[in-house]
């Protein structure tokens, strides 16, 4: 597999509030996100959940499926109780041919909660890493016997967030755990994706290159503001227009020799952030931050 660029379509819409671009069809995403240039897009919720229906309307755009979010509970259930649950997801993304499988753990999770400010968000105790570790890593390893990396995606407002959180969970868990490094999330939560990238390249599986709006940041931090509040502000934008340093973190991948996708996710309402303009920015600037990194 080579290095591809892909999209997600929280451009258009949002699943954790679906009345962001609700009047926009599928169809509509699909064609904006081929026109600005992406290969290949990721789960949203308006796509059909079966390989049967999903396959052809790819098809028709030209567009690949990248991978799509799966929210585990596994420090409430256990392992086998976790894969059933997870089952029509895994057998979507295994026919539709992805490489990875987007992770994160959400028991506790407060990212959807309109109402709780992120500092309330939840942490591990020590027990729950004793718990969780174990889980996780025999859940990887199920996951690649069905040919998908679980690629794990830490996020504002759930247990793993911050860059010692990553840290730690790298350290702890097999490779069979690989890291989806999404630079918004990491810079939203006072991590440097650079340094990130640099220390985890050998185990970074799927990027998320999300930018951050500094001053947004800076006022939603102020504020305490709900993680969904925050998007709805404006935190995050495509690369390039904000103040991640994308050649900073694409380097070190780039010399671990990174293949797979890079996804532009910037979560913003569309009726403040024109979908196809922002797909096409993200996309163009994606790929010069790519060529001049990667060659």
């Amino acid at each position: 597999m080579t290095l591809r660029l892909g999209i997600n379509p929280l451009t258009w819409t949002n699943d954790d509030m679906p009345e962001l671009g609700a009047e926009t069809p599928l169809e509509t995403w699909l064609a904006e996100a081929r026109e600005a240039g992406f290969e290949g897009i990721e789960l949203g919720n308006k796509f059909p959940r079966t390989a049967a229906e999903l396959s052809p309307i790819l098809a028709r755009h030209g567009l690949a499926l990248v991978s799509g979010w799966y929210g585990a509970r596994l420090l409430e259930r256990d392992v086998e109780a976790e894969l059933n649950a997870a089952e029509p997801h895994i057998a979507l993304l295994s026919a539709m041919g992805c490489g990875v499988m987007v992770h994160a753990e959400v028991s506790r999770a407060i990212h959807g909660q309109r109402g709780t400010p992120l500092s309330r968000r939840p942490v591990l105790w020590e027990a729950d890493w004793a718990v969780l570790i174990p889980r996780l890593a025999a859940f990887a390893r199920r996951l690649k016997a069905r040919g998908l990396h679980l690629a794990y995606h830490h996020h504002m407002g759930t247990v793993i967030e911050t860059e010692a959180e990553i840290d730690r969970l790298m350290a702890e868990t097999p490779p069979e755990v690989g890291l989806l490094l999404d630079t918004g999330h990491l810079s939203f939560a006072g991590g440097d994706p650079a340094r990130v990238a640099q220390r985890h390249a050998g185990r970074i599986v799927h990027v998320h290159c999300k930018d951050i709006r500094a001053a947004v940041l800076e006022r939603s931090r102020q504020r305490d503001l709900p993680f969904l509040a925050a998007v709805l502000e404006g935190v995050f934008t495509v690369p390039g227009d904000g103040c991640v340093d994308f050649s900073a973190v694409l380097r070190p991948l780039a010399a671990r020799g990174y293949v797979g996708w890079l996804v532009v996710e910037a979560e913003q309402d569309p009726a403040n952030a024109h979908p196809l303009t922002y797909a096409r920015m993200g996309h163009d600037a994606l790929s010069r931050f790519a060529r001049a990194a990667f060659g």
